[in-house]
């Protein structure tokens, strides 16, 4: 440790070892250990990944200490993380292994019923919620800052037992992006973290609001080409008031099935025919006595 009280720097291949180190000791003990794995350098790949760490990077208040973070992330860091009702709770191996807690607001009840009257009659099913998979009305709208689902920096109490006198130390923009990472695979954390109903949204379905499912107008809902390369996902294909590749489809089925009933009793028929011709007994020859040649 020096003058200032900073830890010598730790190379990240040992930072990488000692997180398994730490992982695998906790693990025999009988600790349940959630670590954040990211493979490859993509962080976030769904809707609700990448709309969290975007959340973040929107902010100038964790600029500064964000791309640290997403190094940390990366070479396997976060040796645990626990996303609970109301707060996060992580490990990170550093110089040291370092706590850090964080304290997230819940949602206003104001704004929670303004997203769900605004989103009404949008979001068909929970799958469809849990998977990203609605329009672009909906998306802007849950992601609209300071008054969507995403915190802001206001709305969030940073901790970490690192010496670092920043709020925002690179052990909690570590943190955070895991939370990102997380969602990818469990969006409902999401939910249980602003300490919502997710459920709600679905609900309010029956209610005919400015982002419900009518056809929107050209041009203002991304096609499914440009949201698999924003979001990456496999979003929904939109279905027009002619009833879209849906129902062409169903109608290309019933003319495929009308094909085949023919061909098949056509089949039958034929098949009919060529048994009954081998059936058929052929007309017996007449046997005549032999003809005498006429006497000298």
């Amino acid at each position: 440790m020096d003058f200032y009280g900073w830890k010598p720097y730790v190379p990240v291949a040992a930072r990488r070892r000692k997180a398994m180190r730490e992982i695998e000791t906790r693990r025999k003990k009988g600790d349940a250990v959630s670590p954040v794995i990211i493979e490859g350098r993509t962080i976030a790949k769904t809707f609700w990944g990448k709309s969290w760490c975007q959340n973040l990077e929107r902010y100038s208040d964790y600029a500064n200490r964000l791309p640290r973070g997403r190094t940390y992330v990366r070479n396997g860091s976060v040796v645990d993380l626990r996303i609970e009702p109301g707060s996060i709770q992580a490990l990170v191996s550093g110089s040291e292994l370092y706590e850090i807690k964080l304290k997230i607001a819940p949602v206003g009840k104001q704004r929670w019923k303004s997203i769900c009257e605004d989103c009404a009659g949008a979001i068909d099913s929970l799958v469809e919620l849990l998977q990203g998979r609605f329009s672009k009305g909906v998306m802007e709208r849950i992601c609209r800052q300071s008054q969507g689902l995403f915190p802001s920096p206001a709305e969030i109490k940073l901790s970490c037992s690192c010496p670092d006198w920043a709020g925002m130390c690179k052990h909690v923009a570590a943190v955070l992006y895991g939370v990102g990472a997380r969602f990818d695979h469990q969006p409902e954390l999401l939910f249980r973290l602003r300490e919502v109903d997710e459920k709600e949204l679905i609900v309010k379905a029956g209610k005919a609001l400015p982002l419900t499912k009518q056809a929107p107008a050209a041009g203002r809902v991304l096609g499914g080409e440009d949201l698999s390369d924003i979001f990456g996902l496999d979003m929904a294909q939109s279905i027009g008031p002619d009833g879209g590749p849906a129902k062409k489809k169903a109608v290309a089925t019933a003319a495929k099935k009308k094909s085949a009933a023919k061909a098949t009793k056509k089949k039958a028929a034929a098949k009919a025919t060529m048994k009954k011709a081998a059936g058929r007994k052929s007309v017996p020859v007449d046997k005549r006595p032999p003809r005498k040649s006429p006497g000298r």
